[in-house]
C-alpha cells in the first residue's frame, strides 16, 4: 500500500541492534557415511561466518526465520532484515547478488527451506569487490552442494492469525544426476495486511488529525529454478531463474479527519470534519534471470568468473481517492473532492560482470574486476481531479499527466590486494571506480499545458577499502575495516509522482536526487569466538530520506488549513556511532544457547529544508539539528527441551531505545517472541508467537521552534501466532562441504 511509505524512512534509520539466536551446538561424527561440520559462529578476515549445516534446529524453519535468528542480524517489522550498525542488508546467495525487489525477496526468503543452508555469513564491511550502497551489508546465503545423486524436498504449509488470517504453502525440489543438480521452488500464498493510523499536525492556529485504518489484501505466487552443470573438472555453468506476482486487489483506507482552528490567543473558533475514504487496485511480477560461468585457473583457487543478468519488474497502480465533508460527526457525509491516480512503473536492467582472481602460493591475492549496469525506468502517471458543486454533481476533471522515462549507465572497475603476512596477521586493500550517467525526461501535461524537463546527472567516484585482522591468540581476535561508498536514489524516488494519503497530506517524490556519499569504520574484538565487542562509525553527506514539510493556506471556501508533504530530497549530513557488547554461549551441556547483546547510539543530525524541489513550493522551514543517545538490548535464547534434540523452546527479546531520526524522534520499540517446535521424524510442527506484549508500535513526534508539530502512530498488527508444519523427503545425504576457511576465499565473484 502507498501509504507505507510514509514511515519508510523508520526502518532505514539505522536501528544498530542485534537480534541474534546461536542454535544447538553438535558435535562432527559420522552417520551413514555422512559427515557433518561443527557449527561455529567466527570472524574471518573480512566477515562473520555462522555455520548452521549441521544445526537440529534449522529443520522445518524457513530461510528468513534462520536469517532472524543469525548473529548481527536483527528484523523490527518482519520485512526488513538489518546488520548491527548498517542502514540495510544486501542479499546474496552463493555469492550472488538477487534482483528481486524487496516485496519478492522478503516472500522468497520466507518460502525457501531452511534445511536447504550450509552457512551465512555476515558482511559487515564489504571489499572494493562489492558494488554496495552507503552503509550497507552483505548477507550471504551459501547453499549446500554436492548432494548424493537421487532426489530430495520438502512441503510446508503455515497459517497465521493477527487481526486477519493469513495462509501459505511452499514446495521445494532438489535433484542431482552426476555433473547436473537442480533445485526448484514454488510457492503462493494469501493474505490481508492491517494497519492502524493516528497522523496529527500543525502549527499553532491550526491542526489537523486523522484517524483510521488500512487494510491490504494480498495474493502471491512466485518460485525460482536453479540449474549447475559441471563443463568438466575445471569449469562450471549456472542458469537461475527467480519470479514472483503479487496482486493486491481492493486495498482501502479509511481515515477520519478533523481540522481545529484557534485564535491568538488559543481559543477554538472552528471545527471541521472530514472522510478520507480511498481504494487501490495493485498488481506486480519480478522476473529475473542470471547465468553464471565459472574456470578454476590453478590448484591455489585461482579462477575467472563471468555473470549477465537481465530484470524486467513491473507494476501497475490505479487508486481513487475521496474525501467527503461532514457537518458534524454524526451526519452523513458528502463529497468534496474526487483524485484519481494511475501509477504505473516498468524497469528493465541488463548487468554483467567479470571477475579475475589470482593466488599465489606466498598467501598473497589479486584481484580485479569490472561491472557494467544499463537500466531503464518508464513511468507514465495520470491523475484527475474531480470537484462537486453545491447539488452533489461532479464537475469536470482538472487533468496533470506525467510520462518520466529515466535511463542510468553505470560502470565500475575495482582492485584488490590481501595478503595473509603470518598465522595471526593479515590485510587487504583495495578501490572501485564508478562512473554513473543518468538521464531522466519528464514529459507533462497539465490542464491543457505542456512541458518538457531534461534531468541529467554524470558523476564518478574513486572508493577506496581497507581492512585488516589480527589474531592474537587462539582466543583473541581484532579487525578493523574503512570504506567509502556512496548510494544511489531508488528508481521510484526519483519518479516525480505524488501519493494522496488525505486531502492535506501527500509523499513527493523527487527527479533531482543526487547521490549521497558515506564513509564507514568498524573495529571488532572477539574472545574465545564467544564474546565481542563492535564499535562503529559512519557519517553521511547529503543523505536520501523523507522531510516532512508543513505550510498554511486558505481553501477555496475560505477555511484555513495546513498541507503536510513528505519531501524526497537530500537532507543535510548525518553521524551514527554505536558501540555494542555481545555474549553467544552455551549453557548446561548445550541444553540452553544464550545471545545477550547490548549497546550503545549516538545519532548525530543536521538538515534543513523549506522548499519542495520538484515542484518549487515554498514551505514552513523544518530544521533537524538535534543529537540522541539510545540504549539497545537484545536477548535471543534457544533452550532444548529433550536428550533427543526434539523439541526445541526460543525466547527472544529486543528493546530499542527512542532515538532521533529524520521524521523527528522516534519512541522506545520492545517485542518479545515465543516459539516452539517438535522434530519427528521427517516432520516438523512449530508454533510462532511474535510480539507477545504487543508493544512492536511505530510512534514518532517532532516540535518545531517555529511552533509546528508532527506526529504518526503506526501499528501494523505485529503481534500474531503461526502455525506450520514441514514435511521432508527423499535422499538428504550430503557430501563433505568445503572447508569453512576457505569457503571466503571462494565466494570473490558477485553480480550486482
Amino acid at each position: 500500500m502507498k501509504t507505507q511509505i510514509l514511515i519508510a524512512a523508520i526502518f532505514f534509520s539505522g536501528l544498530t541492534f542485534a537480534q541474534e539466536k546461536k542454535q544447538d551446538s553438535v558435535k562432527t561424527k559420522s552417520i551413514e557415511g555422512v559427515t557433518l561440520t561443527k557449527q561455529v559462529f567466527k570472524k574471518q578476515s573480512d566477515r562473520f561466518v555462522y555455520d548452521v549445516a549441521a544445526s537440529p534446529v534449522t529443520k522445518g524453519n524457513t530461510t528468513f526465520d534462520l536469517l532472524k535468528q543469525t548473529p548481527l542480524l536483527s528484523t523490527t517489522d518482519d520485512k526488513t532484515l538489518k546488520i548491527a550498525g548498517k542502514n540495510n542488508a544486501l542479499i546474496y546467495i552463493n555469492g550472488r547478488k538477487t534482483n528481486m525487489d524487496a516485496e519478492s525477496l522478503t516472500q522468497f526468503l520466507k518460502n525457501t527451506p531452511a534445511e536447504n543452508i550450509q552457512k551465512i555469513e555476515v558482511i559487515t564491511v564489504p571489499g572494493s569487490e562489492f558494488q554496495v550502497e552507503s552503509s550497507d551489508g552483505i548477507i550471504n546465503i551459501v547453499l549446500k552442494k554436492k548432494m548424493s545423486n537421487g532426489t530430495s524436498g520438502n512441503m510446508r504449509m503455515s497459517n497465521s492469525q493477527n487481526k486477519y488470517n493469513a495462509s501459505s504453502a511452499s514446495f521445494s525440489l532438489n535433484y542431482r544426476k552426476d555433473k547436473l543438480g537442480v533445485t526448484a521452488n514454488v510457492s503462493g500464498g494469501e493474505n490481508i495486511n492491517p494497519q492502524a493510523y493516528v497522523l496529527k499536525n500543525g502549527t499553532d492556529k491550526v491542526r489537523n488529525e486523522s484517524v483510521g485504518n488500512i487494510d491490504d489484501p494480498n495474493k502471491n505466487l512466485g518460485g525460482y529454478l536453479n540449474i549447475d552443470y559441471q563443463l568438466n573438472d575445471k569449469s562450471n555453468l549456472a542458469l537461475s531463474w527467480n519470479s514472483w506476482a503479487n496482486k493486491s486487489y481492493n486495498s482501502t483506507i479509511n481515515l477520519f479527519n478533523t481540522i481545529t482552528e484557534y485564535d491568538k490567543n488559543g481559543n477554538l473558533t472552528s471545527t471541521k470534519y472530514t472522510r478520507t475514504k480511498n481504494k487501490e487496485d495493485a498488481r506486480n511480477y519480478n522476473n529475473s534471470v542470471n547465468l553464471n560461468y565459472e574456470i578454476k585457473l590453478d590448484s591455489l583457487g585461482s579462477k575467472f568468473n563471468a555473470n549477465a543478468a537481465y530484470l524486467i519488474y513491473k507494476r501497475f497502480q490505479f487508486s481513487d481517492n475521496n474525501t467527503l465533508n461532514l457537518a458534524n460527526i454524526e451526519s452523513l457525509p458528502t463529497p468534496d473532492i474526487k483524485i484519481t491516480q494511475n501509477i504505473p512503473q516498468v524497469v528493465n536492467n541488463f548487468s554483467a560482470t567479470v571477475d579475475y582472481i589470482q593466488k599465489f602460493k606466498n598467501d598473497f591475492t589479486f584481484s580485479a574486476g569490472g561491472n557494467f549496469n544499463k537500466t531503464k525506468t518508464d513511468n507514465d502517471t495520470k491523475n484527475f481531479t474531480y470537484l462537486y458543486d453545491n447539488n452533489g454533481n461532479i464537475l469536470a476533471p482538472d487533468s496533470d499527466f506525467n510520462h518520466f522515462v529515466y535511463n542510468e549507465n553505470i560502470y565500475g572497475a575495482y582492485i584488490t590486494l590481501e595478503k595473509k603476512f603470518s598465522d595471526k596477521f593479515s590485510g587487504k586493500v583495495g578501490a572501485r571506480y564508478e562512473i554513473t550517467n543518468s538521464l531522466g525526461t519528464a514529459d507533462s501535461f497539465k490542464n491543457n499545458v505542456a512541458g518538457q524537463q531534461k534531468i541529467e546527472q554524470n558523476y564518478n567516484n574513486l572508493l577506496p577499502y581497507l581492512s585488516f585482522n589480527y589474531a592474537i591468540n587462539d582466543k583473541n581476535n581484532v579487525s578493523y575495516s574503512f570504506s567509502s561508498r556512496m548510494r544511489r536514489p531508488s528508481f521510484w524516488e526519483l519518479n516525480p509522482v505524488k501519493n494522496i494519503i488525505t486531502e492535506d497530506n501527500y509523499t513527493q517524490n523527487n527527479p533531482f536526487v543526487k547521490a549521497s556519499s558515506t564513509y564507514n569504520q568498524e573495529l571488532t574484538y572477539m574472545y574465545k569466538s564467544s564474546y565481542f565487542v563492535i564499535l562503529n562509525h559512519s557519517y553521511e553527506k547529503d543523505q536520501i530520506t523523507q522531510v516532512p514539510l508543513q505550510r498554511k493556506y486558505i481553501d477555496d471556501k475560505g477555511v484555513q488549513r495546513v498541507k503536510l508533504a513528505y519531501i524526497r530530497t537530500n537532507f543535510g549530513d548525518k553521524q551514527e556511532m554505536s558501540a555494542m557488547l555481545g555474549i553467544q554461549k552455551s549453557l548446561f551441556k548445550q541444553y540452553v544457547t544464550l545471545n545477550f547483546n547490548a549497546g550503545v547510539q549516538h545519532n548525530i543530525n543536521n538538515g534543513t529544508l523549506n522548499t519542495d524541489p520538484t515542484t518549487g513550493q515554498v514551505f514552513d522551514t523544518y530544521v533537524n539539528n538535534r543529537k540522541s543517545t539510545s540504549f539497545i538490548v537484545t536477548s535471543n535464547n534457544t533452550i532444548r527441551l529433550d536428550k533427543k534434540k526434539t523439541w526445541f523452546l526460543g525466547v527472544n527479546y529486543f528493546y530499542v531505545d527512542k532515538q532521533q531520526i529524520e521524521l523527528g524522534m522516534l519512541k522506545s520499540l520492545m517485542s518479545l517472541d515465543l516459539s516452539i517446535k517438535k522434530n519427528w521424524n521427517d516432520w516438523t510442527f512449530a508454533l510462532n508467537v511474535n510480539d507477545v506484549l504487543r508493544t512492536n508500535i511505530v510512534e514518532i513526534e517532532d516540535y518545531q521552534d517555529n511552533g509546528n508539530y508532527n506526529y504518526i502512530k503506526n501499528d501494523q498488527f505485529r503481534r500474531n501466532m503461526t502455525v506450520s508444519i514441514t514435511y521432508s523427503f527423499g535422499n538428504s545425504k550430503v557430501k563433505k562441504v568445503r572447508d569453512i576457511e576457505a569457503a571466503s576465499d571462494a565466494i570473490k565473484n558477485r553480480t550486482r
